[in-house]
């Protein structure tokens, strides 16, 4: 009976020894997470004014000026010198940026500028202005005056009908089968029906 009490007592403190390993990591585990989340939390987004200063303005003397009208009332303007298409001037909320262009496989044009975070996309129909630092847009459908111009419709000629094919002739031995005109329909389909007056 010893023994029995003996076994059963080593059995539990075994049970509750590896019980107490098997938890400890979990519980060590859970306590870095609790901070990681709080940290996360009083992490505030980077904001432009940060570096404000930082960059000195472009020089926008002898550039060609190009005036957007976006979506929401905002407005961009870009700044391009024909010798230098490796960067232009954007205008952006009293700001004057300078951005480098980046190469796409699209063909669109996509102009960086790292240290604001801004993010210049013009294709023909439209132009975007977005934050990389935020992950968000800054200003959508920026058309110029040239994209804001209705599009013209030309006037497409008219194709012409296929030329009649030639009835083929019965060769010998077969019997010529006349064309059928096709039907008309009939007159009280086409005519509206007259009202009888009493």
């Amino acid at each position: 009976m010893t023994t029995l009490i003996k076994n059963t007592l080593l059995a539990c403190s075994l049970a509750m020894a590896a019980a107490t390993l098997c938890a400890a990591p979990s519980a060590q585990a859970a306590e870095p997470k609790k901070t990681v989340k709080a940290t996360a939390k009083s992490k505030s987004h980077p904001k432009a004014v940060d570096v404000v200063g930082s960059e000195p303005e472009p020089d926008i003397s002898g550039t060609t000026t190009t005036d957007f009208n976006c979506e929401l009332g905002n407005k961009v303007t870009t700044y391009h010198n024909d010798s230098d298409d490796g960067h232009i001037a954007l205008r952006w909320k009293k700001r004057l940026h300078r951005l480098t262009r980046v190469g796409t496989t699209t063909g669109a044009k996509r102009f960086e500028n790292p240290l604001f975070g801004l993010v210049w996309i013009g294709i023909p129909a439209k132009g975007m202005l977005l934050d990389s630092r935020l992950n968000r847009q800054l200003a959508n459908e920026c058309k110029n005056a040239e994209q804001m111009k209705p599009l013209v419709d030309t006037p497409v000629a008219p194709v012409a009908a296929p030329a009649p094919m030639p009835a083929p002739t019965p060769a010998s031995g077969e019997l010529a089968v006349p064309a059928v005109p096709p039907l008309a329909a009939p007159a009280a389909l086409d005519a509206p029906a007259a009202k009888k007056t009493n």
